[in-house]
């Protein structure tokens, strides 16, 4: 029987852990200019390195997830952690722009922390327990997403562009250390095996959909690339959904992602992920607009790091409170007033966009929204699957949460900067209408979460039989 004293090791084990890849997110985004100049090539190829990290955790995060489920998450999660140190160096010492794009892939395997987090805190945690601490480690996850984008800057300045890795790479190693000394391996292993045909399939329309939603504003949305790539998504996925559901070993449970427990959950993440990355990865560039374009506050890059801070106190706040939050409010009602609170967060920094003061206020309650969601999210998709699916399940949902990132961001560029000039400030109209339409994709998501009620007998087909397995499995977590 595990203690109140190593569970609490173990849960600082783990959130360290997820510390070091959540730092990795956005860290790179305010250096491609430095980047660009030391490697003599342009903005647009030196953004691979965004790019391909983000392609390598969308393919990695299902995958490793499901081969937590099956070889053991801990394993899995050490394995993974030593992929990222090893990225770290790598990206530290790249001779090439080739070679810190190769760095960023290992980096973004890294991906599938998260989902094996979320398992091994299932694994290590007692039931009164956990809901808290997944909300503490979501917390993180966006702390550390966040302040990659606000200590790049300052880093780089200190240690050059390269030096920055130098911190994710600390924390990984002790990570490592903390995970091999204070984290059982312990939890319940699923049967089978990798079904390499699913495995293929998503990750070729994975990397068919996020390479032109990622650069297709760059390409342009109607050039020959962009338009065939995402055609050859759709047939990807296509044939990926015919290949899962005729297996009798599927990579992904299709029937349990169907399940009314699960898709409004996952649904309503896409729609969260594309209002998250929409406003909250443009905020700054909104702040640092110049004056000159009559509208704009004219921050520096320093100034409008400080400006995000509510954001982040009010993601940390609710976030390292969600177990207190959830005695009292539902799993799906707090998530629904997550994305609620991110709607109004959003239209306030619209309507209200003259004064710091106000847009730090914005930036605070949508920091509470999303912190609200990101966490219950989370803790309804653990408490309401099978424990050896602990990993797929939520890696899927991550997953989903990246590709509404990337939608998020494309719409958001494509509606502010579509049109800009180079050098030119773009229009306050282009903000707005992006954003409220964010807004409510935030409102639709909440819709979505109270609507869609899970049924009292949601059933799924196991991996090795087809027997119906217990109700209470896929029993609503809140």
């Amino acid at each position: 029987m595990p203690t109140s004293t190593s569970t609490r090791a173990a849960f600082l084990a783990i959130a360290l852990s997820v510390a070091s890849l959540a730092l990795l997110q956005n860290l790179v985004i305010p250096v491609i200019p430095l980047i660009s100049s030391d490697f003599g090539v342009t903005a647009d190829a030196a953004s691979w390195t965004i790019t391909s990290w983000l392609i390598a955790a969308a393919v990695a995060t299902p995958l490793l997830g499901r081969i937590g489920d099956l070889r053991g998450r801990r394993n899995t999660f050490l394995v993974v952690l030593a992929v990222v140190a090893i990225g770290d160096i790598v990206a530290s010492y790249a001779p090439t722009l080739g070679v810190l794009i190769f760095a960023r892939v290992l980096q973004g395997v890294g991906g599938a922390l998260f989902p094996l987090a979320f398992g091994l805190l299932r694994d290590v945690m007692p039931r009164e327990r956990l809901t808290g601490a997944i909300g503490a480690t979501s917390a993180i996850i966006g702390i550390g997403g966040a302040a990659g984008s606000v200590l790049a800057g300052p880093l780089a300045g200190l240690l050059g562009w390269r030096g920055i890795f130098s911190v994710p790479f600390v924390t990984a190693v002790a990570g490592i250390l903390l995970t091999l000394v204070l984290v059982p391996a312990t939890g319940t292993r699923a049967q089978g095996r990798v079904n390499v045909l699913s495995a293929i399939l998503l990750s070729g329309w994975l990397v068919a959909l996020l390479v032109p939603l990622s650069s297709g504003a760059r390409w342009g949305w109607s050039a020959p690339l962009t338009i065939g790539l995402f055609a050859a998504a759709a047939v990807l996925f296509t044939a990926w959904i015919i290949a899962e559901l005729r297996s009798r070993k599927p990579l992904v449970d299709l029937r349990l992602v169907a399940s009314r427990s699960i898709w409004p959950v996952n649904a309503a993440g896409l729609l969260i992920g594309a209002a998250a990355f929409g406003f909250w990865g443009y905020l700054p560039q909104f702040l640092e607009t110049p004056v000159a374009s009559g509208w704009g506050l004219g921050l520096g890059v320093q100034g409008a790091g400080l400006a995000l801070l509510p954001l982040l106190v009010g993601m940390s706040s609710v976030g390292f409170a969600t177990g207190v939050i959830a005695r009292v409010i539902p799993l799906r009602v707090m998530m629904a007033l997550g994305a609620l609170f991110m709607a109004g967060g959003i239209v306030f920094a619209i309507t209200a966009h003259t004064s710091l003061f106000t847009l730090a206020i914005a930036g605070g309650l949508f920091g509470l929204g999303i912190g609200l969601a990101y966490a219950s999210s989370a803790s309804i998709i653990v408490e309401s699957v099978p424990a050896d699916r602990t990993g797929i399940a939520t890696g899927v949902n991550a997953n989903l949460r990246t590709i509404g990132s990337a939608i998020g961001s494309a719409f958001t560029t494509a509606v502010v900067f579509g049109s800009v000039k180079a050098g030119g400030a773009p229009a306050l109209d282009g903000y707005t209408v992006a954003w409220l339409t964010l807004a409510a994709a935030a409102v639709i998501a909440g819709i979505i979460v109270l609507a869609v009620r899970p049924a009292r007998r949601d059933a799924a087909v196991t991996d090795d039989t087809a027997e119906v397995e217990p109700a209470e499995l896929y029993a609503e977590a809140a």
